[in-house]
Protein backbone atom coordinates (compact mmCIF):
# COMPACT_ATOMS: atom_id res chain seq x y z
CA UNK A 1 0.00 0.00 0.00
CA UNK A 2 2.90 2.23 1.13
CA UNK A 3 4.50 1.40 -2.26
CA UNK A 4 1.32 2.64 -4.16
CA UNK A 5 1.11 5.90 -2.16
CA UNK A 6 4.46 6.53 -3.56
CA UNK A 7 4.28 5.95 -7.05
CA UNK A 8 1.04 7.81 -7.00
CA UNK A 9 2.89 11.08 -5.88
CA UNK A 10 5.75 10.49 -7.63
CA UNK A 11 3.62 10.41 -10.85
CA UNK A 12 1.48 13.73 -9.85
CA UNK A 13 4.64 15.46 -9.29
CA UNK A 14 5.71 14.47 -12.70
CA UNK A 15 2.13 15.55 -14.24
CA UNK A 16 2.52 18.77 -12.47
CA UNK A 17 5.85 19.42 -13.47
CA UNK A 18 5.30 18.79 -16.80
CA UNK A 19 2.43 20.81 -17.04
CA UNK A 20 4.18 24.04 -15.44
CA UNK A 21 7.10 23.43 -17.82
CA UNK A 22 4.08 23.45 -20.96
CA UNK A 23 2.39 26.49 -19.42
CA UNK A 24 5.80 28.11 -19.30
CA UNK A 25 6.67 27.22 -22.51
CA UNK A 26 3.47 28.53 -24.09
CA UNK A 27 4.13 31.83 -22.40
CA UNK A 28 7.96 32.20 -23.84
CA UNK A 29 6.33 31.03 -27.25
CA UNK A 30 3.59 33.91 -26.91
CA UNK A 31 6.38 36.56 -25.55
CA UNK A 32 8.75 35.64 -28.83
CA UNK A 33 5.82 36.75 -31.00
CA UNK A 34 5.06 39.79 -29.46
CA UNK A 35 7.69 41.81 -31.37
CA UNK A 36 7.62 45.92 -31.44
CA UNK A 37 7.60 47.79 -34.76
CA UNK A 38 10.97 49.74 -35.69
CA UNK A 39 12.67 48.11 -32.77
CA UNK A 40 15.19 45.48 -32.32
CA UNK A 41 14.65 42.47 -29.97
CA UNK A 42 16.61 41.76 -27.67
CA UNK A 43 18.34 38.78 -29.68
CA UNK A 44 19.11 41.30 -32.11
CA UNK A 45 20.78 43.55 -30.36
CA UNK A 46 22.72 40.97 -28.89
CA UNK A 47 23.90 39.87 -32.57
CA UNK A 48 24.65 42.99 -33.46
CA UNK A 49 21.76 44.40 -35.19
CA UNK A 50 21.40 48.22 -35.81
CA UNK A 51 17.86 50.31 -36.11
CA UNK A 52 17.93 52.32 -39.21
CA UNK A 53 14.41 54.28 -38.51
CA UNK A 54 13.25 54.88 -35.05
CA UNK A 55 9.50 55.08 -36.33
CA UNK A 56 9.41 58.86 -35.19
CA UNK A 57 12.22 60.66 -36.93
CA UNK A 58 14.37 60.89 -40.03
CA UNK A 59 17.58 60.70 -37.87
CA UNK A 60 20.19 58.69 -40.28
CA UNK A 61 18.88 60.13 -43.73
CA UNK A 62 19.29 62.95 -45.55
CA UNK A 63 18.83 64.05 -49.29
CA UNK A 64 21.07 62.53 -51.84
CA UNK A 65 24.31 65.27 -51.57
CA UNK A 66 22.60 67.26 -49.49
CA UNK A 67 22.78 68.24 -46.09
CA UNK A 68 19.01 68.25 -45.06
CA UNK A 69 16.09 65.92 -45.61
CA UNK A 70 12.69 67.04 -47.81
CA UNK A 71 9.62 65.38 -49.84
CA UNK A 72 10.10 62.22 -47.10
CA UNK A 73 7.89 62.25 -43.46
CA UNK A 74 7.47 60.17 -40.81
CA UNK A 75 3.43 59.04 -40.75
CA UNK A 76 1.98 56.40 -38.25
CA UNK A 77 5.17 54.69 -37.65
CA UNK A 78 6.56 55.05 -41.29
CA UNK A 79 9.33 56.61 -43.49
CA UNK A 80 7.38 57.58 -46.38
CA UNK A 81 8.36 59.21 -49.50
CA UNK A 82 5.96 61.08 -50.75
CA UNK A 83 6.40 60.65 -54.75
CA UNK A 84 7.38 64.27 -55.32
CA UNK A 85 11.20 62.88 -56.80
CA UNK A 86 11.58 61.55 -60.21
CA UNK A 87 14.84 60.14 -62.23
CA UNK A 88 17.22 62.59 -60.53
CA UNK A 89 15.91 63.73 -57.33
CA UNK A 90 14.27 62.84 -53.93
CA UNK A 91 16.27 59.97 -53.01
CA UNK A 92 17.59 59.68 -49.22
CA UNK A 93 20.65 58.08 -48.24
CA UNK A 94 22.00 57.02 -45.02
CA UNK A 95 24.96 59.28 -43.17
CA UNK A 96 26.58 56.19 -42.46
CA UNK A 97 28.33 54.12 -45.46
CA UNK A 98 28.44 50.05 -45.22
CA UNK A 99 30.76 47.01 -46.90
CA UNK A 100 29.46 43.94 -45.82
CA UNK A 101 26.19 43.53 -44.32
CA UNK A 102 22.32 41.95 -43.87
CA UNK A 103 19.63 44.51 -44.32
CA UNK A 104 16.03 43.56 -43.63
CA UNK A 105 12.88 46.17 -44.42
CA UNK A 106 8.92 46.33 -44.88
CA UNK A 107 8.15 48.13 -47.86
CA UNK A 108 4.49 48.87 -49.37
CA UNK A 109 3.93 50.42 -52.75
CA UNK A 110 1.09 53.56 -53.87
CA UNK A 111 -0.48 53.86 -57.30
CA UNK A 112 1.84 52.96 -59.87
CA UNK A 113 4.39 52.75 -57.24
CA UNK A 114 7.92 52.50 -58.60
CA UNK A 115 10.90 52.77 -55.93
CA UNK A 116 14.07 51.02 -54.70
CA UNK A 117 16.62 50.32 -52.27
CA UNK A 118 20.62 50.90 -53.43
CA UNK A 119 23.66 50.44 -51.27
CA UNK A 120 27.39 51.06 -51.96
CA UNK A 121 25.93 54.37 -53.38
CA UNK A 122 28.36 56.78 -53.53
CA UNK A 123 27.96 61.23 -52.88
CA UNK A 124 30.01 63.51 -54.97
CA UNK A 125 28.72 66.23 -56.77
CA UNK A 126 29.74 64.71 -59.84
CA UNK A 127 26.89 62.24 -59.90
CA UNK A 128 23.42 63.64 -59.89
CA UNK A 129 21.49 60.43 -58.92
CA UNK A 130 22.59 57.68 -56.40
CA UNK A 131 22.02 54.92 -58.97
CA UNK A 132 24.79 56.19 -60.84
CA UNK A 133 26.81 54.23 -58.40
CA UNK A 134 24.78 51.68 -56.31
CA UNK A 135 23.28 48.24 -57.28
CA UNK A 136 19.27 48.55 -56.68
CA UNK A 137 17.19 45.81 -55.06
CA UNK A 138 14.31 47.13 -57.39
CA UNK A 139 10.11 47.89 -56.35
CA UNK A 140 8.04 48.34 -58.78
CA UNK A 141 3.97 47.36 -59.89
CA UNK A 142 5.03 44.59 -61.84
CA UNK A 143 1.75 44.01 -63.65
CA UNK A 144 0.20 46.94 -63.13
CA UNK A 145 2.37 49.72 -64.14
CA UNK A 146 1.28 52.73 -66.19
CA UNK A 147 2.52 55.69 -68.00
CA UNK A 148 1.52 59.16 -66.40
CA UNK A 149 -1.57 59.45 -68.81
CA UNK A 150 -2.87 55.86 -67.50
CA UNK A 151 -1.30 53.72 -70.57
CA UNK A 152 -0.05 50.58 -69.83
CA UNK A 153 3.46 50.35 -69.27
CA UNK A 154 5.35 46.64 -70.56
CA UNK A 155 8.06 45.83 -68.21
CA UNK A 156 11.07 44.24 -69.21
CA UNK A 157 12.09 41.45 -66.63
CA UNK A 158 15.28 43.21 -65.49
CA UNK A 159 12.72 46.40 -64.37
CA UNK A 160 10.41 44.31 -62.12
CA UNK A 161 10.47 43.76 -58.02
CA UNK A 162 12.99 42.17 -56.59
CA UNK A 163 15.68 42.19 -59.82
CA UNK A 164 19.14 43.22 -59.22
CA UNK A 165 17.89 46.27 -61.57
CA UNK A 166 19.28 45.93 -65.14
CA UNK A 167 21.84 42.94 -63.69
CA UNK A 168 19.83 39.77 -62.37
CA UNK A 169 16.33 38.55 -62.63
CA UNK A 170 14.35 37.36 -60.08
CA UNK A 171 13.40 33.56 -59.87
CA UNK A 172 10.18 31.52 -59.85
CA UNK A 173 9.96 31.77 -56.17
CA UNK A 174 8.72 35.82 -55.92
CA UNK A 175 5.40 36.85 -54.36
CA UNK A 176 4.82 40.46 -54.16
CA UNK A 177 1.90 41.75 -52.22
CA UNK A 178 0.74 44.15 -53.90
CA UNK A 179 -0.28 47.74 -52.47
CA UNK A 180 -0.01 45.54 -49.32
CA UNK A 181 2.88 45.16 -47.09
CA UNK A 182 6.23 42.97 -48.37
CA UNK A 183 9.21 41.54 -45.97
CA UNK A 184 12.73 42.08 -48.20
CA UNK A 185 16.27 41.42 -47.42
CA UNK A 186 19.69 41.74 -48.78
CA UNK A 187 22.68 39.64 -47.71
CA UNK A 188 25.95 40.92 -48.99
CA UNK A 189 29.09 39.89 -48.99
CA UNK A 190 32.02 39.71 -51.97
CA UNK A 191 31.67 36.19 -51.97
CA UNK A 192 27.55 36.33 -52.95
CA UNK A 193 24.66 38.69 -52.40
CA UNK A 194 21.43 37.24 -51.95
CA UNK A 195 17.93 39.18 -52.35
CA UNK A 196 15.16 37.99 -50.47
CA UNK A 197 11.22 38.79 -50.71
CA UNK A 198 8.16 37.51 -48.13
CA UNK A 199 10.61 34.56 -47.06
CA UNK A 200 12.33 33.31 -50.35
CA UNK A 201 15.21 33.51 -51.85
CA UNK A 202 14.79 35.12 -55.55
CA UNK A 203 17.53 36.59 -56.69
CA UNK A 204 21.34 36.08 -56.17
CA UNK A 205 25.06 36.44 -57.51
CA UNK A 206 28.63 36.98 -57.12
CA UNK A 207 29.71 40.49 -57.16
CA UNK A 208 32.42 41.56 -59.44
CA UNK A 209 32.72 38.10 -60.99
CA UNK A 210 33.32 37.20 -64.80
CA UNK A 211 29.31 37.44 -64.98
CA UNK A 212 28.77 40.28 -62.85
CA UNK A 213 31.17 42.01 -65.38
CA UNK A 214 29.67 41.56 -68.59
CA UNK A 215 26.37 42.09 -67.40
CA UNK A 216 27.78 45.17 -66.37
CA UNK A 217 29.42 46.06 -69.68
CA UNK A 218 26.30 44.97 -71.79
CA UNK A 219 25.52 48.28 -72.33
CA UNK A 220 23.17 49.44 -69.91
CA UNK A 221 25.76 51.17 -67.66
CA UNK A 222 27.58 52.61 -70.11
CA UNK A 223 26.62 56.17 -69.56
CA UNK A 224 27.31 55.71 -66.19
CA UNK A 225 30.88 54.47 -65.74
CA UNK A 226 31.24 53.89 -61.69
CA UNK A 227 28.49 51.89 -61.54
CA UNK A 228 28.39 48.98 -59.41
CA UNK A 229 32.40 49.40 -58.70
CA UNK A 230 32.46 50.96 -54.90
CA UNK A 231 32.80 48.10 -52.17
CA UNK A 232 31.97 50.42 -49.42
CA UNK A 233 29.14 53.20 -49.66
CA UNK A 234 25.48 54.38 -48.75
CA UNK A 235 22.18 52.80 -48.34
CA UNK A 236 19.67 54.02 -50.62
CA UNK A 237 15.98 54.85 -50.83
CA UNK A 238 14.29 55.64 -53.59
CA UNK A 239 11.68 58.20 -54.64
CA UNK A 240 10.96 57.82 -57.93
CA UNK A 241 8.10 59.60 -58.23
CA UNK A 242 5.14 57.85 -56.93
CA UNK A 243 4.34 57.32 -52.97
CA UNK A 244 6.24 54.85 -50.99
CA UNK A 245 6.28 53.79 -47.26
CA UNK A 246 8.82 51.84 -45.18
CA UNK A 247 9.31 50.60 -41.85
CA UNK A 248 11.12 47.81 -40.04
CA UNK A 249 14.91 49.03 -41.22
CA UNK A 250 17.22 47.22 -39.70
CA UNK A 251 20.53 46.08 -40.50
CA UNK A 252 23.55 43.97 -39.49
CA UNK A 253 27.26 44.43 -40.98
CA UNK A 254 29.32 41.57 -41.30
Amino acid sequence: MKKNILFTCIALIALIACNTGTKKSEQESVTKEVVSENALTAQEKGDGWQLLFDGKTTDGWKNFNEEKISGWIVEDGCLVGQGLGGDIGGDIVSVKEYSNFILKWDWKLGPNGNSGVMYHVVEDPKYKAAYETGPEYQHIEDDDFRNPDGSQYALEDWQKTAADYAMYLPNDQKKVNVREWNSSMIKFTEAKAEYWLNGKKVTEFVPWSEDWNTRRNSGKWDDFPDYGYAKTGKLCLQDHGSKIWFKNLKIKEL
